[in-house]
């Protein structure tokens, strides 16, 4: 797990501490003072969630709007959130937090707005205040991906607080210049936990999957949302969630489909509470884009971080975290069943410390695993009959290696370097798969992932510490020159 995710599940471990005995109903803290009760504190609040929508867009619960405001001091029976000094409809939880159902014209326009919690008498009063943003797009851009024909690019992001609400910013790519614009505004993914999440493309191009790694306040069931793709706009329609249960789709952290479209494979990122670790399988209908479960395969050891796919669709590889962060990690490695997708261990192999990435070349002789603890990219050869894989050594990073991709010529691999900002440049040599450094490039702040261009030509990175998209184009010497950045 690399130092980004770390930091987000304290963050969000912290909270959810702060947030302990959840509900709706109210507390016996917060029964009405009787005569000669101690008087209602004047409360302070430290967190909201989320503290930030997109403008325009709904956040945390797509149909209410519902904001959660966490205190330091008790709130009472009757206290109310305030937005600009103007009541909410407030609804009480336990003695440290709160909801309130936000209207859609409060977050219509690009702002900020002053939230604050009043406590009624006896005693009581007003709050700290906090600030709630209402931002041009969405922010913490997580994952990207490119539909097979390059027409159009899908950014994932996890939302303000370290992913609680996330969101798909839509983007036209121009085929000449390959520059990015905005489709319009994002859309929700009607889910929680997005930091931990991926978008995928279905190799027909009809098609777009997110995961949603889960509320980190319920044991983290999470989803995979699906959506249709409008052929001539690129525009996202929902069409249906599969929702988790552990054990089974159980925080689930990075999903592939193979080649064929016909198959989908999802990783889950948490086994708490005796839940195991698994990659659960899918079939695709070819018509709707509807996943059909065909049950799970337990995961070979650690914690499943990233799935990736060869391209004949024969092999898939899973970045497999230890246990103990900053430990060495493994790659497991499984058989596809060409008739029914189902998968079948072949076994795993070594790779660095906290392993977080995967990447296989066109022709499926090479893979290569990101290792975020040991801030290098170990590279393998893959038997072409058994999909087994041959460690080939390592080579090195930048700081906090996240996101690994190879060009469709199968000449040049690119890594992102979320620790240094920057994206490490290899040239790969074609008959035994070695990377060689060609040199580094300046991305954004705490750049997270990388998608190619089907063309070759253009390459797009996720910058989640800059709310924002580098793009590139690519030369004949695989190195990188930006073209410029768009806010998600």
């Amino acid at each position: 797990m690399n130092t980004e995710q770390l930091r987000i599940l304290a963050t969000l471990i912290s909270l959810s501490l702060c947030a302990c005995g959840g509900g709706t109903s109210q507390s016996s803290i917060n029964q009405p003072a009787s005569s000669g009760s101690s008087p209602n504190p004047v409360p302070t609040i430290s967190a909201l969630s989320p503290s930030c929508a997109p403008a325009g867009e709904q956040f945390v619960d797509v149909v209410d709007n519902q904001l959660t405001v966490i205190g330091q001091t008790d709130f009472a029976t009757g206290s109310v959130v305030r937005w600009n000094g103007s009541d909410r409809p407030t609804t009480n939880g336990s003695g440290n937090w709160v909801t309130a159902q936000i209207s859609a014209s409060d977050i219509a326009t690009a702002g900020t707005a002053v939230v604050t919690v009043f406590n009624p008498a006896p005693g009581g009063g007003n709050s700290n205040s906090l600030t709630f943003t209402i931002t041009t797009g969405a922010v913490d851009p997580q994952s990207i991906a490119v539909d097979p024909a390059g027409k159009f690019a899908y950014v994932l992001n996890g939302g303000c607080d370290g992913g609680v609400s996330g969101y798909v910013s839509m983007y036209t790519i121009n085929s000449t210049t390959g520059a990015l614009a905005s489709i319009g505004r994002p859309v929700p993914t009607y889910g929680y936990g997005d930091y931990a999440g991926s978008v995928s493309v279905a190799p027909s191009g009809k098609f777009a999957y997110v995961t949603n790694s889960g509320d980190p306040w319920d044991d983290g069931d999470g989803s995979v949302e699906m959506y249709s793709i409008d052929a001539t706009t690129g525009a996202l329609t929902s069409t249906g969630t599969i929702n988790g249960s552990c054990p089974g789709l159980c925080f689930p952290s990075s999903m592939v489909l193979d080649p064929s479209g016909k198959f989908a494979y999802v990783v889950t990122g948490a086994g708490g509470a005796g839940n195991p670790y698994n990659v659960a399988m899918y079939t695709i209908d070819a018509t709707t884009g509807a996943l059909t479960s065909i049950g799970t395969i337990a995961a070979a050891g650690g914690v499943p971080i990233y799935v990736a796919v060869d391209p004949a669709g024969k092999f898939v590889y899973v970045a497999t975290a230890n246990a103990t962060p900053g430990s060495a990690g493994s790659l497991s490695m499984y058989a596809i069943n060409a008739t029914t997708g189902a998968l079948a261990s072949i076994g795993t192999i070594a790779a660095g410390a906290d392993p977080v990435s995967v990447a296989v070349d066109p022709a499926g002789k090479f893979a290569y695993v990101t290792n975020s603890g040991s801030n290098d990219v170990s590279m393998y050869t893959i038997d072409a009959t058994t999909g087994a894989l041959t460690s080939m050594g390592t080579i090195a990073a930048g700081t906090d290696p996240v996101s690994v991709a190879v060009d469709p010529a199968g000449k040049f691999a690119y890594v992102t370097n979320s620790g240094s900002n920057d994206v490490s440049m290899y040239a790969i040599n074609s008959i035994t798969g070695s990377l060689t450094l060609i040199g580094m490039t300046a991305a954004g702040l705490s750049p997270t992932s990388i998608a190619i261009h089907p063309s070759g030509q253009f390459a797009y990175v996720t910058n989640s510490g800059s709310n924002d998209v580098s793009m590139y184009s690519i030369g004949s010497t695989g190195t990188l020159t930006l073209i410029a950045t768009i806010g998600t």
